[in-house]
Order: structure tokens, then sequence, then C-alpha cells
């Protein structure tokens, strides 16, 4: 009898840790691991996406330290598969002879549907996709990827153009609020 009792609480401690009202742990933010901040100077964003990245364990732990560059890097579609080239993860401090090649082709993750449809727009004219950030997003790592098309040497100046008149009133406004006090 006594057996039968302690097998009915352990029941109901189990029914009590799975209950459906039971509050779950908050989502740890995204955390970015590398981003490519030459990309909006070089480019216009048409599109992005969202693609998973296919990684080899010391690339996971150079990766998760933040040994990531992004500035050289692009997207090609070769074989029905989109890949990521000339993407710079460092060699893992504590790697062994298993180490990883730092500019290797990585594969991406997407969807058939979104890898069509990217392989129509990149077929026209101009078109590029250029990896804009990598991150960790639910213990998986993540690259942010854009369609793009390249900037005109007289869209570049005025980009810092609009960028500087923004600067001048934040501090002319800045300037007016310290005036007051």
């Amino acid at each position: 009898m006594k057996t039968v009792l302690t097998s009915l609480v352990m029941t109901s401690a189990r029914a009590a840790a799975f209950r459906p009202d039971k509050p779950k742990k908050p989502e740890k933010p995204e955390r970015d691991l590398g981003v490519n901040r030459q990309a909006s100077h070089e480019y216009f964003f048409l599109e992005r996406f969202e693609a998973g990245l296919v990684l080899t364990g010391t690339e996971v732990k150079a990766a998760r330290s933040g040994r990531v560059t992004l500035r050289d890097g692009y997207a090609a579609i070769k074989d029905g598969e989109l890949w990521l080239m000339q993407v710079h993860i460092s060699p893992y401090s504590h790697g062994n002879y298993m180490n990883h090649e730092a500019l290797r082709t990585r594969k991406l993750l997407i969807h058939k549907e979104e890898l069509r449809r990217l392989t129509g727009k990149t077929r026209e004219g101009g078109l590029t996709m250029v990896p804009l950030r990598v991150y960790l997003k639910r213990g998986k790592i993540k690259a942010e990827i854009a369609i793009c098309k390249g900037k005109k040497e007289y869209d570049k100046r005025d980009t810092v153009r609009r960028r500087e008149a923004e600067m001048e009133a934040k501090q002319a406004v800045r300037a007016s609020k310290a005036q007051r006090q």
C-alpha cells in the first residue's frame, strides 16, 4: 500500500511541473557576433532575410567569442544552394590540428521558396547578396543577408551629407535645451 501512495505523489509532482499556465523563462535577446558596417555605405538594401549557418565546432566557438569579419563577404547561389563566401572567422585560440580555415566557404540554410525567389532577384542586373550581420538566436548562429544594389559615388556623398545634417540638427536641439536650463 505504501508504494501506491508514493507513486501517486510523484505523478502529482510531475503533473505540477508540466502545467500549461506555468510562466516560461524569458527568451534571451539576439546577440551580434559580427556586423558589416561598411555595407550600408556601399549598398542600398532592397530586401533582408535570415539564414542559418552550417559551421564546424571550432568555428562556432570562435564566432561565439566575436571573431567574425563580414567586410568583404558576399552570398552566391551555386548548384541550387546558397553559400557564404569571403567571411573571415578567425581560428579558435584553443583549437588543435582540427581547427578550421579562416576564409572557408560556408553553406547557408534557407527554405526552397526563398531560394527560388532569391535566384530570380539576383539574376536581375546589378543586384548582389551581402551579409549584414551574424548573430546568436536561441543558441543557433544565424546570418542576416540582404539583396542589395550598389551605390554610385554621388549616392554615397548624398548619404554622408544627409547624415551630417541630421547630426547638426540634433546638436542644435541639445544646445537649445541646455540654454533653457
